[in-house]
């Protein structure tokens, strides 16, 4: 026990370290994770040894991961997936698999063994991916969406292949579509218990846990409802991250999901660190020096090759060619799933180490380089696709269509809880204006209500273009996200120079550089909480109104000046 805490503590002593110095660099903290592993791990310092403690608490960072994943989806959201997950992430994978089987048959790999290798081949990491995407804003674009529904169909298939290679090792084949199907009925037992769960138990349950008012009791309920619902699906045949996935998505539904996504974030991004490093430690650098010809052309095989596929297969399904190639790099790696698969292959027999290591190496190499491919997706795309090639995150044609010819009206982005109480007042006093929202529930509940508010990213030029931002009175920017601010006013600019741009700001910290960005006016709540009480106050007191009026009128005149000097 305490050799395992020493190994746990060197891992993370030393990923602080890592995190830090690419943070200084701007590189994602994934890649810190995965080097540490491969640094540790037994094929290199030996540091790090494998063994089920380490390897449990991965997997349930990445269970984790899949429970915040799921409180972002409502079961409406899921259902409406169904296109992608079953048809583009089917053919994804049917074909992923078909190709590196014949692939991996024709280098000589045994019949039932390219399959494995195909199978493991087709998988994508859904813990570097959706951390990625969710920290760079593009979970709920257009390529993320479409990435997610193919990563979700990617897991439930390993169910199937976990099931078939113990039978391929063992040579018989005359029970495997029984014990396909068994699989599926415990997949679709397993999803009627946790919607039946989560339907008439985990809102009345969280509603007592609230009536508490008790944050410990809380904190502990919501890892209860996790690790139970990934028990239940594990106990049942399953992937753990499924039974995870469906807990989240059943509690996204309630009015608790925001403060359990607070809750449970500590946990999720400490332990889905300690997943990378589990990674990184599978990477032997001794055998690199004489497989590496094959591991590099595995690594351009899943970058260009499954990336190109699963590119073709985006375009095909009707998307434009930016998103298609978007996923494609989003998805052209190697993921966890994989080695999961192989370990279970090489446990069998039915795959020789000596064949698995240039896969094993391939993969992990994949997703060394996966956080980077994440990361610059969009302008690796540019680069392939001509710049008239639409390029935003929503249906723009639609948003301008509906548009038409408005102008003079506001363009409001973000539409959360402030910026529904900033229409709330344009609409007292008939100000017209247009509405963009990533939200898709948000969207869907403004449409029903008569607004006119877009599913779209008010970062990206070509759905501002479409809001008409050349034609607006001003744009008005309610979400709180400054990196996501500045890049609207930066594309805004881009567009108009003229139109005045309000920012709400959270922070004061962050005035000068949205003003330096290119905003016209930021209103730090901060600075408005304290005018507006110091206001109530004088009034109180019998200082005249007008007097009180023009002081505060001259402090936001002089953009705060006045108080942020008495910060230093």
């Amino acid at each position: 026990m305490h050799h395992i805490l020493a190994q746990v503590l060197i891992a993370i002593g030393l990923s602080v370290a890592a995190v830090a110095l690419l943070r200084r660099i701007s590189l994602p903290p994934v890649l810190a994770y995965l080097f540490v592993g491969v640094a540790l791990g037994p094929y290199a310092a030996g540091v790090l040894q494998e063994g089920p403690a380490i390897s449990l608490l991965g997997e349930i960072g990445v269970a984790f991961m899949l429970f915040a994943i799921g409180l972002e989806f409502s079961f409406e959201q899921f259902m409406s997936m169904r296109r992608v997950l079953l048809g583009l992430g089917g053919a994804q994978v049917l074909v992923g698999t078909i190709s590196g089987a014949l692939i991996a048959w024709s280098f000589g790999t045994p019949t039932a063994a390219a399959i494995v290798v195909g199978g493991a081949l087709a998988m994508s990491s859904t813990a570097i991916v959706v951390k990625q995407l969710s920290d760079q804003l593009e979970l709920q674009s257009r390529h993320g969406n479409l990435a997610l529904g193919i990563l979700l169909f990617q897991d439930l298939a390993a169910v199937p292949f976990l099931v078939v290679i113990p039978i391929l090792a063992a040579g018989q084949t005359d029970g495997l579509w029984g014990d396909l199907g068994i699989a599926l009925l415990k997949g679709v037992a397993a999803f009627g218990l946790l919607i039946a769960l989560g339907r008439f138990a985990l809102r009345p349950l969280f509603h007592e846990v609230a009536q508490a008012r008790s944050m410990e009791l809380f904190t502990v309920t919501v890892l209860f409802v996790s690790l139970f619902a990934a028990w239940v699906t594990e106990q049942l045949g399953l992937s753990l991250v499924l039974g995870a996935f469906l807990a989240g998505m059943m509690l996204s539904e309630t009015e608790y999901r925001h403060q359990i996504e607070a809750e449970l974030r500590p946990f999720k991004d400490v332990l889905l660190g300690l997943f990378f490093i589990t990674v990184g430690m599978r990477l032997d650098l001794s055998a690199m020096a004489t497989v590496w010809p094959w591991v590099l052309l595995l690594v351009i095989g899943l970058v260009i090759g499954k990336g190109g596929l699963i590119t073709l297969l985006g375009w095909f399904w009707g998307r434009d060619k930016m998103v298609a190639l978007r996923t494609g790099i989003v998805l052209g790696h190697g993921g966890e799933f994989g080695f999961a698969l192989l370990a279970l292959a090489l446990g069998t027999g039915l795959l020789q180490s000596a064949d698995a290591q240039p896969i094993l190496a391939g993969i992990i190499v994949s997703m060394l380089i996966a956080p980077m491919l994440v990361r610059h997706n969009q302008q690796l795309a540019g680069r392939a696709v001509p710049v008239a090639e639409p390029s935003s995150e929503a249906d723009t044609n639609e948003i301008a269509s509906v548009v038409g010819d408005q102008s003079r009206h506001i363009v409001l982005c973000g539409f959360g809880r402030v910026g529904r109480q900033i229409a709330a007042l344009f609409e007292q006093t008939k100000t017209p204006f247009v509405a963009s929202d990533l939200h898709a529930e948000t969207v869907k509940d403004a449409w029903e209500d008569g607004r006119r508010v877009f599913y779209g990213d008010a970062s990206q030029i070509e759905v501002l273009r479409a809001l008409r931002v050349s034609d607006a009175a001003a744009v008005v920017i309610s979400f709180n996200d400054i990196p996501a601010a500045r890049r609207t006013v930066h594309n805004v600019r881009q567009i108009d120079r003229e139109v005045p741009v309000l920012i709400r700001s959270s922070d004061d910290a962050f005035l000068a550089p949205l003003l330096a960005a290119g905003a016209t006016e930021v209103v730090p709540e901060t600075f408005e909480t304290s005018l507006t009480l110091a206001g109530r106050v004088l009034e109180a007191a019998g200082v005249p109104k007008t007097s009180i009026d023009t002081q505060l009128a001259t402090i936001r005149a002089e953009r705060y000046h006045r108080i942020r000097s008495l910060k230093n």
